[in-house]
């Protein structure tokens, strides 16, 4: 049995749209095509060519037959999409009264673990930049701040001084939603706070013209990806050979956390998270890393 010419100038009709009016990427354009063929394979395989009489059920088959062949959730979500998009452009074509695929659900994507970084690898990234200048004395205090109080990347940069409580030693913070929460930075920290508010930010900022906790170049605030830049620079200083961001130290915070006997409601709370669910990820993390240390030195492991 084989696909009617119809449906095959329907399929590359449709395939021609993704490429001139959605702007799809040649690779994409090629992915959505093998995955409708596989889709159309099967269906004919089962003795049916009529791609406009497909229903719901039929397409929950196929994603039950790939499940049972190994594709991955990851493979079969995208093999679903194309059939979305399919379907949808028979849909406004006419050729269709009722989407088959409008109802059927995504397949539940596993999340992946943050990356995230030892103990050891924080020591050495804490350390690496050279705090006889003022410029790396100001990194060496925005790389303290950020892993002693998991801070999101925009929560640093845009912090203020007015922020900053030495005395109590603790950070306000006004995270996603503009929420505010407070959270203590610890002795470390507090002392290189310290160090930087008295004498280092006076050599970078002329008192009173500004109230950013951490300039810039020109002492404008310092964006997301200039500080990206920086812990880049300093993680090669280190010799840490692995993916890395801003992003990585709140990881290493929450996971390092936890991996002290810390309570899970009390990193949400630090970590700013308004759903439980966000912070237990890195429950996983924590044991994937036990388990990484037992398979490494337990004599049966």
């Amino acid at each position: 049995m084989e696909i009617t010419a119809d449906h095959q100038l329907l399929i590359d009709r449709w395939l021609d749209m993704l490429w001139s009016e959605r702007g799809a990427s040649e690779h994409t354009r090629a992915a959505y095509g093998r995955d409708l063929r596989n889709f159309v394979n099967f269906c004919l395989d089962g003795g049916h060519s009529d791609l406009m009489a497909v229903d719901r059920g039929r397409v929950q088959q196929y994603l039950a037959e790939r499940h049972k062949n190994g594709n991955s959730a990851r493979s079969s979500a995208r093999a679903l999409a194309a059939l979305r998009s399919f379907y949808r452009y028979c849909l406004r074509q006419g050729f269709l009264a009722e989407d088959p695929v409008a109802l059927v659900e995504n397949p539940k994507l596993p999340k992946p673990l943050p990356k995230s970084l030892s103990e050891a690898d924080v020591e050495s990234l804490l350390a690496a930049p050279d705090t006889e200048t003022a410029i790396g004395a100001r990194d060496r205090a925005m790389l303290e701040l950020l892993y002693a109080c998991g801070l999101r990347v925009s929560e640093l940069v845009e912090l203020t001084v007015s922020q900053i409580n030495l005395r109590q030693g603790v950070v306000r913070v006004f995270g996603k939603g503009s929420k505010e929460r407070l959270v203590p930075m610890g002795e470390a920290a507090q002392a290189w706070m310290q160090r930087y508010l008295s004498d280092i930010r006076p050599q970078l900022l002329p008192p009173g013209q500004s109230d950013t906790c951490f300039p810039g170049r020109g002492g404008r605030p310092m964006t997301r990806q200039t500080f990206w830049y920086r812990v880049k620079h300093w993680a090669a200083v280190a010799c840490i050979d692995k993916p890395l961001s801003p992003h990585t130290l709140r990881h290493a915070f929450a996971t390092h956390l936890l991996n002290h006997g810390a309570d899970l409601r009390v990193v949400q709370l630090l970590l700013g998270h308004t759903d439980l669910s966000t912070t237990q990820i890195y429950t996983q993390v924590a044991k994937a890393r036990l388990q990484a240390l037992h398979r490494t030195h337990h004599p049966r492991g």
